[in-house]
């Protein structure tokens, strides 16, 4: 993959009611210069996505004394997204001026036992405080970032469903670049595993909450007969040998699959109509599939096969500035389609596309939209100028 080259803070960005500015990680004095970047205007948020090259505890706890009073949020990635589109060994940051947002932040401290109904509460209570501050902004999203390696992603996000209300939810799963070792969210100056940050953001730009895939289901069709749902585990498919069988499907040597296969050749289930990605992360030494997201026994999974991304990747981004320009897109977007990118000596012109509409954000290790945690997606946020900022007609909900 390629490293960012010769990028200074501001990440090749002109600056925009979004403040977003990067740095290697190993600059002597990244926080800084990652200030000096960003203006002086205050902040209502500042997140962070964190290259897992540095010292996360590190990071935040730098961050977090060097940006007072302004909380700062952030993870741990696979990747960054930046004014060069796709990039490496840098730490992004993202900040939320006061004159255009308000957020609200949670931290999730410990996966495995959450109050859910607390958590719902809690968001109803700051979506309430924020409306009561700024009564004439209307436009609200959800930001949730958790740790790619605690297999909570899928729970967290279906317990959560109640509580957004008419309010959208996109987010990451931290990365750990491809060594899947360790993930971490920042929070309060520290580093935390098996945890998640719930933001909810109000603002006066307008805004659009997407989910995109390169995917198309074919007609080949699979039944999960015996799965470990908490561990993501498959064992049987169509009563066969996970393993064995999927590559039977795809007419492949089982000691052949690769993690390129599975990018390439993904399966997806259908959920209210629509498709979303089911990713297989390795095989394991039994033969057994393990997948990025829960699979249960039962499941009907469709073998989809790839569009060309760059294509389709145009085509998103075209749609998505149809009609106004985005000052900003906060994406979440898999390693998955990083590596394929990779694979298909594609990253140039799909960096290119990212960085020409303003995509900021993080390679992840998971995505979420709304109640449903997917894989090899492309999720996030467009923030367009408020009316009164933007010669151009407003958008189409």
């Amino acid at each position: 993959m390629e490293q960012a080259i010769g990028l200074n803070a501001t990440c090749g960005r002109v600056p925009g009611i979004v403040r977003t500015a990067c740095v290697s990680y190993d600059t002597a004095d990244w926080a800084g210069e990652l200030l000096r970047a960003m203006g002086d205007d205050p902040m209502a948020l500042i997140i962070l996505f964190v290259t897992s090259s540095a010292n996360a505890a590190e990071v935040i706890a730098q961050a977090a004394a060097g940006f007072a009073p302004t909380p700062v949020v952030g993870c741990t990635t696979a990747g960054e997204l930046t004014g060069a589109g796709y990039t490496e060994d840098q730490i992004v940051a993202m900040g939320l001026p006061k004159s255009h947002f308000r957020a609200k932040t949670r931290l999730v401290p410990n996966l495995d036992r959450f109050d859910a109904q607390d958590l719902i509460d809690e968001m109803i209570r700051n979506r309430n405080a924020m409306m009561d501050d700024v009564p004439d902004w209307h436009h609200e999203f959800t930001f949730l970032m958790i740790d790619g390696l605690s297999t909570k992603e899928d729970a967290l996000t279906s317990e959560l469903a109640v509580g957004l209300g008419p309010v959208p939810l996109f987010g990451g799963s931290a990365g750990d670049g491809t060594r899947f070792e360790h993930t971490y969210v920042l929070y309060a100056g520290q580093a935390y595993e098996n945890a998640a940050i719930l933001t909810q953001v109000r603002t006066r730009c307008p805004i659009k909450v997407f989910k995109s895939d390169h995917l198309v289901p074919s007609s080949q069709r699979m039944v999960v007969t015996d799965a470990d749902p908490g561990r993501r585990i498959v064992r049987e498919i169509n009563a066969e040998p996970a393993a064995r069988e999927y590559a039977r499907i795809l007419g492949k040597d089982p000691e052949q699959l690769t993690t390129f296969t599975f990018a390439a050749h993904p399966v997806v289930v259908q959920i209210g109509g629509q498709h979303h990605v089911r990713a297989i992360q390795q095989v394991a030494d039994n033969g057994d599939l393990v997948f990025f997201s829960a699979i249960d026994e039962g499941l009907v999974l469709t073998l989809a096969e790839p569009r060309n991304m760059v294509d389709h990747l145009e085509q998103e981004m075209t749609a998505l500035t149809k009609s106004a320009t985005p000052d900003t897109i906060l994406g979440c977007d898999c390693i998955l389609r990083r590596m394929e990118a990779q694979e298909k000596q594609m990253t140039v012109a799909l960096s290119d596309i990212l960085a020409n509409n303003r995509v900021v954000g993080f390679s992840t290790y998971g995505e979420q939209f709304n109640s449903i945690h997917v894989n090899q997606t492309l999720t996030g946020v467009a923030i367009y100028p408020p009316e009164d900022e933007k010669a151009h007609d407003t958008i189409a909900d």
